[in-house]
């Protein structure tokens, strides 16, 4: 879904390109995107978890998640509780809806500063995990009430000024990306991480598939409804 394409390097050129970021990152190309063995379980026990919690954007967000992109190209929007380290497969620090608020999927994170090598949990092959870099995102209001998504690396945050472990609105101002502290409803790091993402939406493309046939994949839009 969302955060896909294994990245070596992280490039924001547009929104779109922050969106495919912030959804699904791809398993490995070598692997099956069906689950095998011990793993079928992990996907039917968090299917049936996080549709009862998490059915729609309005119970993610009365749990601390809030909405910080734009529909992606697999028809996904993320939702996050900068939460990091997933200690258990109840808590995922991402979730994915439709356009519709159906729920699509999770992400599941664990920080690289504290697992130097892909996490081997869960029974889940660890092969499938993959790695992000560093970065920044920031979610804008904008005067008619609407929000923008936007990302930038952390080499560009810091040569700016802003501090990349605590990120501040005025260094959004100071770039010239927001018009105003104000105007800043999220600026958060999106730190080094191994993430797994995993469909909830029933998939025929398999619960660790890039895409979901599933699911309608409208054009990003630059804003939307907060």
């Amino acid at each position: 879904m969302q955060l896909r394409s294994s990245l070596a390097s992280l490039v924001f050129a547009g929104m779109a390109a922050i969106a495919t970021i912030a959804a699904t990152p791809a398993p490995s190309a070598t692997m099956s995107p069906y689950p095998q063995g011990t793993e079928t379980a992990f996907v039917k026990s968090i299917a049936a978890d996080l549709q009862h919690r998490f059915p729609t954007p309005d119970a993610a967000e009365a749990a601390g998640y809030f909405r910080y992109t734009n529909v992606d190209e697999d028809g996904a929007i993320s939702y996050t509780n900068l939460h990091w380290q997933s200690g258990n497969p109840h808590q995922p620090s991402q979730l994915w809806y439709d356009a519709q608020g159906n729920l699509l999927g999770a992400d599941f994170s664990a920080l690289q500063s504290s697992s130097p090598s892909q996490p081997q949990v869960w029974g889940v092959n660890y092969h499938r995990w993959t790695s992000f870099r560093e970065h920044i995102h920031y979610v804008l209001t904008q005067p008619d009430g609407t929000q923008k998504y936007g990302g930038v690396g952390a080499a560009k945050f810091a040569k700016a000024g802003g501090d990349v472990d605590d990120p501040k609105a005025e260094t959004l101002v100071k770039m010239g990306l927001a018009t105003s502290a104000d105007q800043v409803a999220h600026v958060f790091l999106f730190p080094s991480i191994w993430d797994l993402i995993v469909w909830v939406k029933p998939n025929p493309a398999g619960a660790f598939a890039d895409t979901n046939p599933n699911v309608a994949t409208p054009s990003p839009g630059p804003t939307s409804k907060s």
